[in-house]
């Protein structure tokens, strides 16, 4: 599978929030629109992808994460939900160079969510 090599890039210092970028592929799972803070157009790019499947763990990601930073909770919190309880998962390589399973990541989301580390970082969006 394409999205086993995937990695990982944290965003926020303590490390919560994630995007998985997909080098090897030619699809888009809105990683450089996520890295450059383009967040709506991450939105768009992610779901105009017809590549991957909707429950493709690093799409579920990348979404929740794009519409977490758009202070679209709800909607983030079942993508991210989703890829926390999929049948499947792949192994996701982190900044630090750790693989991690996606339903881990997913769940780390989640928390991320809980704490509101998402709703710090559109607050400092937008300084």
């Amino acid at each position: 599978m394409a999205l086993a090599t995937s990695f990982v890039l944290a965003l926020l210092a303590q490390g919560a929030p994630a995007v998985v970028e997909a080098p090897e592929t030619s699809f888009d799972v809105g990683y450089e629109e996520l890295v450059a803070g383009r967040d709506r157009a991450a939105v768009e790019a992610i779901e105009a992808c017809a590549e991957l499947e909707a429950d493709d763990p690093a799409r579920l990601i990348n979404h929740g994460v794009a519409l977490a930073r758009i202070d679209q909770f709800d909607d983030a919190r079942a993508d991210f939900e989703a890829a926390a309880e999929a049948d499947w998962s792949v192994e996701l390589e982190t900044a630090d160079g750790q693989w991690v399973d996606s339903r881990r990541l997913a769940r780390r989301a989640l928390a991320a969510l809980d704490r509101g580390d998402f709703a710090r970082y559109y607050a400092m969006s937008m300084r």
